[in-house]
């Protein structure tokens, strides 16, 4: 027997999945509280019980497809043999994705027009914030200070966050993304 917070769960998930969905496809814009519904085999009635408004279902869908950019990002660069090689992997995995058809829409256009700088920026920073750490700094060696190697982080995220949007707009997405992941690389090559 399913109990009263599974079945909660379950349509939650639902909508947030369907959300997900026709959010990628056509646009938050596009896409109103009935069209998630539907798509999610669920009233109208149903989607505002969970959720006061859809921009908050946006913020959730954000959040899921963020989390989930950061494991792709961070299982790319954990295969690097270097410091350096982590960051290139992780770059060039980082540019290629969020422009691509995947997550474009949502995270590069909708997310930060519809949420807004703060919330954009809270849910970013969350998964994206410590990309920049030394938390393997002690067994691999870097030239820069931990401190200045941390504080590199901070310019570093914006110049991504810029690329993120050159390739987004970029009629040849992947060329984009490995011509800027080496030019970050040599931006980066006195600190690494």
């Amino acid at each position: 027997m399913t109990s009263q917070a599974e079945r909660r769960a379950s349509t939650i998930a639902a909508i947030v999945r369907a959300a997900r969905e026709l959010f990628t496809a056509r646009g938050f814009t596009a896409t109103g509280i009935d069209d998630i519904g539907a798509h999610a085999g669920v009233a109208e009635g149903a989607v505002y019980h969970h959720f006061e408004s859809k921009e908050q279902i946006l913020a959730r869908v954000f959040e899921e497809m963020t989390a989930a950019l950061a494991v792709e990002v961070a299982s790319a660069a954990a295969a690097g043999r270097s410091i350096l090689d982590s960051v290139k992997r992780g770059t060039l995995t980082y540019l290629t994705l969020i422009s691509g058809d995947k997550y474009r829409e949502v995270l590069l256009i909708d997310g930060p027009a519809a949420l807004g700088w703060d919330k954009w920026r809270e849910i970013d920073q969350r998964y994206f914030g410590c990309a920049m750490q030394t938390r393997d700094a002690g067994t691999r060696r870097v030239r820069a200070s931990a401190r200045e190697f941390e504080a590199v982080g901070h310019p570093i995220g914006g110049a991504l966050s810029e690329a993120a949007l050159v390739c987004a707009s970029s009629k040849h997405r992947t060329r984009t993304a490995r011509d800027l992941t080496s030019a970050l690389l040599k931006m980066l090559a006195p600190f690494i």
